[in-house]
């Protein structure tokens, strides 16, 4: 179910599809970037779609070990993960706030480091203020961002509750008068690469390895024309705004 646009897009209900475990873990806050091969172009509420396809246990662990190593070096250790991975199910929704380069994900110091290391793909959409359905709803995507039907809309949004994400993060605006003044290219200039490559030389094998592990589970679904993100992704954004394809 969705609503399909053509030509100028104007969002009112967005929603994205995305695979599993990365849609749940978005939506329990566990997740806190998503990380796609363009820009978000909206800002505000986005409601959060599982698309069919069952995660393999091998990549539900790989993703719930990136995210114990990440989150162990902010010093939370009792992350409590998802006991299901539903598909073609509406979750919920979160905040998206801005949208960042990954280069300027990473080397962000105003921002916890397990964050900065969720910045594995091109453009970084940031995501505060996780709600989940209570009953998530069986309904039908399409790939890129796209409007929910208003009766599937209505339904849904008496139905979410707050998350307690385990480390609420708030992203500081460059202008907290402007929603879109955090974008690409938007913050200061990194640092140099020696301090970045000191910093990676710095982390526990363990660290290395679930990150490797966690590039590993979504490289799958490179292999099928979607994006080196885990989301169902055209990898255009003038594609994805006049070309949709309908997923399970």
């Amino acid at each position: 179910m969705g609503s399909r646009n053509r030509g100028e897009v104007n969002y009112r209900n967005p929603c994205l599809t995305m695979h599993q475990p990365w849609a749940s873990l978005l939506v329990y806050g566990i997740k806190r970037v998503e990380g796609r091969s363009w820009p978000a172009p909206i800002r505000g509420r986005l409601w959060i779609h599982a698309a069919s396809k069952i995660p393999e246990p091998e990549t539900i662990k790989a993703m719930e070990d990136f995210y114990r190593e990440i989150y162990a070096v902010d010093g939370i250790t009792d992350l409590k993960f998802p006991e299901h991975y539903p598909v073609s199910r509406l979750l919920g929704c979160v905040e998206v706030v801005g949208c960042v380069t990954c280069e300027e994900l990473v080397n962000w110091d105003q921002i916890p480091e397990g964050v900065r290391l969720e910045g594995q793909t091109k453009f970084c959409w940031l995501c505060e203020q996780p709600q989940k359905l209570i009953i998530p709803f069986e309904m039908r995507g399409f790939q890129g961002v796209y409007n929910l039907e208003r009766k599937i809309y209505e339904a849904a949004i008496r139905g979410i509750s707050p998350v307690a994400s385990p480390l609420p993060v708030k992203f500081p605006l460059p202008n907290p008068r402007d929603p879109f003044s955090l974008k690409p290219r938007s913050l200061a200039s990194p640092p140099s690469s020696s301090s970045t490559t000191s910093e990676v030389n710095n982390r526990s094998e363990n660290l290395v390895a679930a990150i490797a592990g966690a590039r590993a589970a979504a490289t799958q679904f490179s292999k099928n024309g979607d994006s080196q993100s885990n989301t169902i992704d055209t990898g255009d954004d003038s594609r994805t705004r006049n070309k949709y394809r309908r997923v399970q």
